[in-house]
């Protein structure tokens, strides 16, 4: 069982005690707010030393109990970083109580090994966003993430920044040229052979006939990053749009949500002169 992790509760708001209390519960003793002394070493220390009391280790037994301190000692400090970094991602209305059990068991288990501080950013965000809206993150998208490396991570996260909303709805917009080395996407490694890596791992499909928005209204507006145009597409047309060859699975779709995305340089111009090239369109305006 690990030993609790130190998370003082002194000027916290009421979710983050609550998600505290509600990780103890469910992992045991992961999280105490009212304990200000970290037993987790001590306590396996302990006992290795009441061990050695009692019989005479063998050399292999004590490296093997020395290396089993410190790997539990590392996986409680992960644990207890990644609680941290969650709590100011809290929302004041924010309900962990409402959680499961079986949920915050499976997150600890794959994120306790997780040492990375931008990898830990990223699995606390996920920790906060099923805290402020349970049932958020399936379990399947918590199994995703357990599987990428850094590596993995910074490319969905820059796949992410290619995003626009049309008319109040998001889409990853990917439009590749030139055998797929299209220079405002490859700034960012995106091709196709980085998308198939993605797409392995269940976080996007790829529809190479291409992929169009429907049902749309003749005028709508589409944004990227604050950054506007008004289109309007010919009277009696079809009202659609082709936003490329990148679907993001329900699994993406979670996982985007605590991205962090910075705009990729020339993207929103280069969309822009894409899209004027449709022939069902009337005109674009950048507002």
């Amino acid at each position: 069982m690990p030993g609790d992790v130190v998370i003082e509760d002194q000027g916290l708001a009421k979710p983050a005690t609550v998600l505290i209390r509600k990780i103890s519960d469910a992992v045991g003793g992961i999280a105490q707010p009212y304990q200000i002394v970290r037993v987790a070493k001590a306590e396996a220390e302990a006992d290795r030393i009441r061990t050695e009391s009692e019989i005479e280790l063998e050399d292999l037994r004590l490296r093997a109990a020395n290396r089993f301190v410190e790997e539990e000692t590392r996986k409680q400090l992960n644990m207890e970083s990644i609680t941290r970094k969650a709590l100011p991602h809290l929302a004041d209305d924010a309900s962990p109580e409402d959680m499961e059990d079986d949920w915050i068991t499976n997150f600890f288990d794959k994120s306790r090994l997780v040492s990375d501080d931008e990898m830990q950013e990223l699995w606390s965000q996920v920790l906060a966003g099923e805290a402020n809206a349970p049932g958020t993150f399936s379990r399947k998208t918590i199994n995703i993430l357990n599987d990428m490396e850094k590596g993995d991570a910074e490319l969905f996260q820059s796949l992410c920044s290619y995003h626009w909303i049309i008319d109040g709805k998001g889409s990853i917009v990917v439009f590749l040229e030139d055998g797929g080395v299209t220079p405002v996407y490859f700034q960012n490694e995106i091709y196709f052979g980085s998308l198939a890596d993605l797409e392995s791992f269940g976080l996007i499909s790829q529809a190479l006939m291409g992929i169009e928005r429907n049902s749309l209204p003749n005028r709508f507006l589409a944004s990227h990053f604050g950054r506007s145009v008004e289109i309007v597409l010919t009277e009696g047309a079809d009202s659609r749009l082709p936003v490329g060859i990148v679907n993001l699975t329900k699994s993406g779709k979670e996982l985007s949500a605590v991205c962090d995305l910075n705009p990729p340089e020339d993207f929103f111009e280069f969309i822009c002169a894409k899209w004027e090239q449709y022939p069902h369109m009337e005109s674009l305006r950048i507002l």
